[in-house]
């Protein structure tokens, strides 16, 4: 089976607000990628843009390389290896890193449904439940408590809040408001996005150890290895970290640093399905739980074929423009019987409608 085509679309899709320390964010811009093959079969995946001022360039260039693999063979780790080779001297991360795992996932789609079998069977695993928490925004006491009610009245068995107010004490109220309305059965994580620097993460998060949190996530900058280690060494709550590194070398160097506590790859920022399995691979080795960043379509298959998976975190943002999205029971990610691929299969009417 040969490779014969690249359909790229854009599409902003509206979402309810959702707070960060850094602003608002009301929509999502996605480029949404169909691989075509000489047998019919196709092959989808969306990369997340974070801002619609890099929406277009990213399109333009995965349409770029779209000649690269043009009569090529369905091969996807051997084509995503090839593609990484020939950016050798641009490198591999930023944009291109999101094009490059782009591509990646629209190939193991492909080749997944080729075979008419969901992606975590292609890759050895099978369909099991995985927890799944949900989002809770920069919405202050009152508004992260009712936010994380309602994730725990949709029976979620987690909720993770940002946090990283001006003061540990906001911190500490809006983590105590949260645990309040959710009761002792959900778990409670927090994510400081990276706010802090190593002496006031190490003051706050002194504080924080004693509240019971699942983990804390990205106290200080994310490739700050030494600081996310150095200050593991003193918590009992373990740290969270991986969102924001790039592919499988990134991982092994934070492994190879003593941040070890979890890890939570980014499918599209660590190499698609090819550079999360590379990095499952690791984790398992060395006893990290694997949790996931977006992406809970393709995410939760992919932590079902990770021997250390341990939670799936949840967002509804892109359901709009999906066919099926995934389907979520008693709290934890399941695969329906008959999904093939990654189960991500675009809605034509609602990509027209949300087309950038």
């Amino acid at each position: 089976m040969k490779i014969t085509s690249f359909e790229v679309r854009c599409v902003n899709v509206e979402m309810a607000p959702h707070r960060t320390a850094s602003g608002v964010i009301t929509v999502s811009p996605l480029v949404l990628l169909t691989l075509g093959t000489d047998a019919g079969v196709k092959g989808h995946s969306m990369t997340f843009t974070y801002t619609s001022a890099a929406l277009k360039p990213t399109a333009d260039l995965i349409k770029n390389l779209e000649s690269l693999v043009i009569g090529q063979e369905l091969a996807p780790g051997a084509q995503t290896d090839s593609l990484a080779a020939r950016f050798r001297l641009l490198g591999t991360q930023g944009l291109v890193g999101m094009a490059l795992a782009g591509i990646d996932m629209a190939l193991w789609d492909a080749f997944a449904r080729a075979h008419a079998l969901p992606l975590v069977a292609l890759l050895g695993g099978a369909p099991r439940p995985i927890p799944a928490y949900g989002g809770v925004g920069y919405d202050g006491v009152d508004g992260s408590a009712r936010a994380a009610e309602a994730w725990a009245r949709a029976g979620l068995r987690g909720v993770k809040a940002k946090i990283g107010y001006a003061t540990l004490q906001e911190d500490l109220a809006v983590v105590r408001a949260i645990k309040a309305a959710v009761g002792p059965g959900v778990a409670v994580m927090v994510d400081y996005n990276q706010s802090l620097t190593p002496t006031e993460a190490a003051r706050r998060l002194r504080a924080l150890d004693a509240e019971g949190l699942e983990w804390i996530e990205e106290p200080v900058l994310a490739h700050d290895y030494a600081a996310l280690a150095s200050l593991a060494s003193t918590l009992d709550t373990p740290l969270q970290a991986g969102e924001n590194w790039w592919g499988p070398l990134d991982f092994r160097h934070a492994f190879e640093s003593g941040v070890r506590d979890h890890c939570m790859p980014d499918v599209m920022k660590v190499g698609g399905v090819t550079g999360w399995m590379r990095v499952a691979s690791m984790s398992q080795a060395l006893g990290v739980p694997v949790s996931n960043h977006l992406w809970p379509e393709i995410s939760a298959q992919l932590l079902m074929a990770t021997p250390t998976a341990a939670w799936l975190e949840y967002a509804d943002w892109w359901n709009p423009i999906l066919l099926r999205p995934l389907e979520l029971k008693d709290g934890q990610a399941r695969v329906a019987d008959d999904t093939v691929g990654t189960g991500v299969e675009f809605d034509d009417a609602a990509v027209a409608k949300y087309a950038a």
